[in-house]
């Protein structure tokens, strides 16, 4: 889950991303790779599906969610998604590999939290607001 603080009631913005196969609104997520451990996977997703570039991201585990990932054959998996924070500090690069495939937003916690259909998620989402340092202004 990358985030960046922001001005508003959360004091943050999540970034959300479309799936390439029905446009919800999802986390950049992905399966384990080799060589990677599960941060490392989840920044390496973030870059590839949203062009995220984090090099010194510290990513802590938030919670997980559960959902029905729908293979290729058309069967659901029930599929079980960890999810770590990075805060996101660079702007997003638009030359990502899967640029033009995806639509990507950042939006409030709250409005996330509205927009994802995993009810898991949702309420992981609805709670991050209080799971998060806050940004101090100087």
């Amino acid at each position: 889950m990358c985030f960046r603080h922001a001005e508003g009631p959360d004091g943050l913005e999540i970034l959300l991303i479309t799936s390439r196969d029905t446009g919800r609104w999802v986390l950049p997520k992905g399966w384990p790779k080799a060589g990677l451990d599960s941060p490392g996977t989840a920044m390496e997703e973030a870059w590839e599906e949203a062009g995220v570039v984090a090099p010194d991201a510290q990513t802590s585990e938030i919670g997980s969610y559960r959902y029905d990932k729908r293979l290729d054959s058309g069967l659901p998996m029930d599929t079980l998604v960890f999810v770590y924070a990075a805060e996101v500090t660079e702007p997003l690069r638009d030359d990502y590999p899967e640029a033009g495939q995806r639509e990507r937003r950042w939006v409030p916690p709250s409005e996330a939290a509205t927009m994802v259909d995993e009810p898991g998620l949702q309420e992981l989402l609805s709670r991050v607001p209080t799971m998060m340092p806050q940004h101090e202004t100087s």
